[in-house]
């Protein structure tokens, strides 16, 4: 059985304009094969409904660089070991709660001597331009609660930011436009976590993951075959992930070609 694990911005959709039909054929294949293909990505719940309905997708997703996993209730057979119900879903939490991330990277800004600008500070006109979304998009963009987004606006002072970051027992990372701050979660340990799930009820699966940012490398690292979307951050990518396959094209044609060559007609 094939799991199929995806970034979305840069990777499923255009970094620029969003647009996935590229991306069409792969996914009425999969769609015929039934099988599974799960989002992971910085985005947030609200966000990720509205794509997942734009997509057709009915399967579990991962929200705020693996902050929570939702499950759509029922989807698999018997309750979801440490799960909660809320709403429609079954959800996995590790993420740490948003007012916590703001507050530690207030902290990390001052000791670091670095000035930031995040989500929080932000109006949504700002999301909106920085994100290049529609009003309505940005949003749901704002509707946080695993994981802060925030520019650096010394550049010069990064690494004392980030230093200060890890002294507040916090991580971070970085995706195609901004850097996040995060607590002890991630994309991998989410994707390793639903990934043990399928296989407590289907017995062994072949996992791939696509993705095309420095924050993808912690979950392509953990699946069985990872696809490197080509991005302006190909090479580095392709260090960190020495297995992962590198596609021709950038965005969602190149992860159509890849799930073509890879899912059997």
């Amino acid at each position: 059985m094939y799991l199929i694990f995806t970034d979305l911005d840069g990777t499923l959709l255009d970094h620029d304009t969003y647009s996935w039909e590229a991306a069409r054929p792969a996914l009425d294949r999969l769609k015929r094969q039934h099988v599974p293909w799960m989002l992971v990505t910085s985005k947030t719940r609200a966000e990720v409904e509205l794509w997942r309905r734009i997509l057709g997708n009915e399967h579990p997703f991962i929200v705020e660089n693996g902050g929570a996993a939702f499950l759509p209730a029922g989807y698999l057979p018997g309750p979801v070991r440490g799960s909660e119900q809320r709403d429609a879903y079954e959800v996995i939490e590790w993420g740490t709660p948003y007012g916590e991330l703001v507050n530690s990277l207030q902290m990390a800004s001052q000791s670091s001597q670095c000035r930031v600008r995040g989500f929080h500070e932000m109006t949504v006109e700002e999301v909106s331009t920085l994100c290049q979304l529609p009003l309505e998009q940005a949003v749901l963009a704002t509707q946080r609660e695993y994981d802060e987004p925030f520019l650096i606006l010394d550049p010069d002072r990064t690494g004392a930011l980030v230093e200060a970051i890890e002294q507040q027992g916090r991580q971070w990372t970085r995706g195609g436009r901004f850097w996040h701050i995060l607590g002890a979660n991630d994309k991998a340990h989410a994707v390793k976590a639903v990934g043990a799930l399928f296989e407590e009820v289907y017995g062994p699966v072949i996992t791939i993951g696509l993705g095309d940012g420095l924050n993808d490398v912690p979950f392509l690292n953990v699946v069985a075959s990872p696809v490197l979307i080509r991005s302006p951050y190909s090479a580095e990518l392709k260090s960190r992930v020495p297995r992962g396959v590198l596609t021709d094209l950038p965005g969602p044609a190149g992860w159509n070609d890849a799930l073509l060559r890879m899912i059997p007609a």
